[in-house]
């Protein structure tokens, strides 16, 4: 019986290439000259440091920026509150990773509401779809591709025949 699993990731090297990209874009900036600004990238979180919350938020947009010309959908960015005054403010955005319970639910119920012979099941982080026609399953992804209200950046992997 066809098959296939519904994932959530990001390529960490795109991401990697955006950060450096945006790190580039800051050194060129004729606003950030003399400024102490700077990105990190560790695991899947970029710290931002910059002396003052509005250069935060520019230098939000630069990484929003890079991440979209690297086809890393921005939705999956998440920014903690500013933090830190004075001298130096760091902003830290994690890149979410992952179906979780209230997104696995909302893909479920668009698949059912299709009325196609398929099944989804939620196993852990994953949505896995079955079907009895291999035309079906591809209906179903070319849904959930064009689907407004999810913002994360949907995988389809492991179909099988």
């Amino acid at each position: 019986m066809p098959s296939f699993d519904i994932v959530s990731e990001i390529d960490m090297h795109e991401t990697q290439n955006a950060v450096d990209q945006a790190k580039r874009e800051l050194t060129r900036r004729w606003d950030f000259n003399g400024v102490d600004a700077s990105y990190e990238l560790k695991d899947s979180t970029v710290s931002l440091a910059a002396n003052e919350e509005f250069q935060i938020d520019q230098m939000k947009q630069l990484l929003e920026t890079a991440l979209a010309k690297r086809g890393i959908k921005v939705g999956c960015v998440e920014y903690s509150n500013i933090e830190g005054a004075g001298k130096q403010v760091r902003c830290v955005a994690t890149l979410r990773q992952g179906i979780d319970k209230t997104l696995s639910k909302t893909i479920v119920k668009k698949i059912k509401d299709t009325k196609l012979k398929v099944q989804p099941s939620i196993q852990g982080e994953t949505v896995r779809v079955t079907g009895k026609k291999r035309d079906e399953l591809q209906d179903i992804m070319q849904l959930l591709k064009s689907a407004e209200d999810i913002v994360l950046p949907l995988q389809f992997k492991n179909f099988k025949d």
